[in-house]
């Protein structure tokens, strides 16, 4: 048996920035407002016409953290790619991202597990490795969700929170069990499905052909909706819940966190978690003011930030921990 650690890390965001007062421009919205109640200050939008989409900056990210695990793309032997907007409604993004990189045909899985894709991303990276069956796996999260936002005041209570990026790992083969991820955590409640949606296009409502039929321009399904009160009451009772459990799994608590990377979906979920934990603004990273909600690319977006900032160190107890549409939640606990 072996444990697997992330020898590499890497994101990318795109150049252009879209601050509050940018979408104050095109809703009725301001800048006090989307700080007041999410903490974000401004994210980055993919401009059309300009060649980003999902996979290719998952490729972007996956490429700096290949270079900095040190080895050729060749040695990776699997890839998971976790998103919520993939290029196509398929094939998925990861048999793209095995074209675009040039690897060998190794193996491609596609997880949809939204703003708990990393997590879940990880934690099967993590098995695939401790079970033998693969070395190098590369894990990416990425999103694009700016095309598919509604950019209205009708649309702005989910609009304002969400911006694109991609962030990567490389984990590899660990002996040292004492070290690299100790253990993930995964749940889901799926009664809460349509809290935090995307209704159509599906097959089991509205396909594309239905909508083009319909012409109906106050159709909402094909837009994002949140019951945001709904989902923030949830979050912070699953997040707290999520966390303790991988801290007991592994015989620890509170104090032994050197480092949590919440999802960031909200500031203030993060600032509710870290007062439930008692830890200090140091021991929690958060770049929701930036980026804001980059829901499977969020997290690893953040803790590649946290690295380059030697936040994260060598033997350092990391926790990350995720919450999101399913409703689904993870946590997973690494020894640095």
């Amino acid at each position: 048996m072996y444990n697997s650690k992330i020898i590499g890390l890497g994101h990318y965001v795109p150049e252009n920035v879209v601050t509050n007062n940018d979408l104050s421009k095109v809703m009725d919205t301001n800048d006090a407002w989307i700080q007041e109640r999410t903490g974000i200050k401004e994210r980055r939008h993919v401009v059309k016409g300009d060649g980003d989409t999902t996979t290719t900056m998952g490729v972007k990210a996956a490429k700096v953290a290949i270079d900095r695990a040190g080895i050729d793309k060749d040695d990776i032997d699997f890839i998971i790619f976790a998103t919520l907007s993939p290029d196509y409604y398929f094939p998925g993004p990861g048999v793209l991202v095995q074209r675009d990189l040039g690897i060998k045909t190794v193996g491609a899985l596609d997880v949809r597990n939204q703003c708990s894709g990393f997590i879940y991303a990880l934690s099967v990276a993590d098995q695939y490795i401790k079970s033998g069956m693969y070395k190098n796996v590369l894990v990416i999260g990425s999103e694009l969700h700016s095309h598919g936002l509604d950019m209205t005041t009708r649309g702005r209570g989910v609009s304002v929170i969400f911006g694109d990026g991609a962030g990567a790992a490389v984990l590899s083969r660990e002996e040292n069990r004492d070290s690299g991820i100790l253990s993930t955590h995964l749940h889901s409640e799926g009664q809460h499905a349509e809290e935090l949606s995307l209704i159509a296009p599906g097959m089991g409502k509205r396909w594309v052909t239905d909508i083009i039929a319909d012409n109906d321009a106050d159709d909402e399904s094909y837009f994002p909706y949140m019951n945001g009160q709904f989902v923030f009451k949830n979050a912070v009772v699953r997040f707290s819940e999520v966390i303790n459990e991988g801290l007991a799994a592994n015989n620890m608590n509170a104090g032994d966190i050197d480092l949590l990377v919440p999802h960031q979906a909200n500031l203030r979920i993060s600032q509710f978690v870290q007062k439930q934990f008692r830890l200090r603004d140091d021991q929690v990273y958060n770049n929701i003011m930036n980026y804001g909600n980059t829901t499977a690319a969020s997290i690893p977006i953040a803790l590649t930030e946290a690295w380059e900032q030697e936040k994260v160190k060598k033997g350092d107890v990391v926790v990350l921990a995720a919450f999101g549409s399913g409703f689904t939640w993870g946590s997973a606990i690494i020894k640095w």
